[in-house]
């Protein structure tokens, strides 16, 4: 982690968040988890979602909880997975919700990476986590990190879509200003949990027409 550096515009905006105490702390947990374990993503992608979408060409924020923690899923944008990779469980059903929602054509891969490139941060609450166990570096220090970038776009920025799926997603809803900001939030992709809620929110609908209301072009979702 340590020749980790970010895009300048957040380098800017969060560069002294990278030498506080809280993530000299998570750093040194890193290099020990790192040589202990199998850690995903690959270092030089655990910054992934900030260099694919500046701080000023952010429209919508899409947050997960951790990384996929399977071998080979995880780069660094919240629920994509890098060719020849298939999409996962949580994926699949983003995929079922846009088609209900848009009449998405449902793709074979599942890289999201047009989507960053269009304004869309995937952003996970914390950016790392250990082979095969989900949520093994929650409460390490990524969730206050994230809560600083969440922060920083709700301070400086105007009118974003901010779309919370999860109970971890969730509760940076507190960060958020909603007369400034569109929230949208609603229950984890997972199949654990999707049919609670997650299907049906129609959130790809209401980020088009949040879009069109301030004369913004719309993601192109395809991909």
């Amino acid at each position: 982690m340590a020749d980790v550096q970010m895009e300048s515009s957040w380098l800017e905006v969060l560069g002294d968040e990278l030498a506080r105490p809280y993530m000299q702390k998570l750093r040194a947990f890193l290099v020990e988890e790192m040589e202990q374990h199998e850690v995903y993503p690959p270092p030089a992608l655990i910054f992934n979602a900030f260099w694919k979408t500046p701080f000023a060409k952010v429209r919508v924020v899409i947050l997960g909880q951790d990384p996929y923690h399977g071998a080979g899923q995880a780069h660094g944008l919240s629920f994509s997975v890098l060719q020849p990779v298939r999409p996962p469980p949580s994926l699949k059903n983003i995929y079922r919700e846009l088609q209900d929602d848009l009449g998405f054509e449902i793709p074979q891969h599942g890289d999201l990476t047009s989507w960053a490139r269009q304004g869309v941060l995937l952003l996970n609450t914390a950016l790392t986590v250990r082979a095969r166990q989900a949520h093994s570096h929650a409460k390490r220090g990524w969730e206050t990190f994230t809560d600083r970038a969440i922060a920083s776009l709700n301070e400086r920025r105007e009118g974003l879509v901010f779309v919370l799926w999860g109970a971890a997603a969730g509760r940076k809803a507190a960060n958020i200003d909603r007369s400034r900001h569109l929230v949208l939030s609603a229950p984890h992709p997972s199949p654990l949990s999707a049919s609670r809620g997650f299907f049906g929110c129609r959130h790809f609908s209401k980020i088009q027409e949040h879009l069109r209301g301030r004369g913004e072009a719309e993601i192109d979702w395809r991909l």
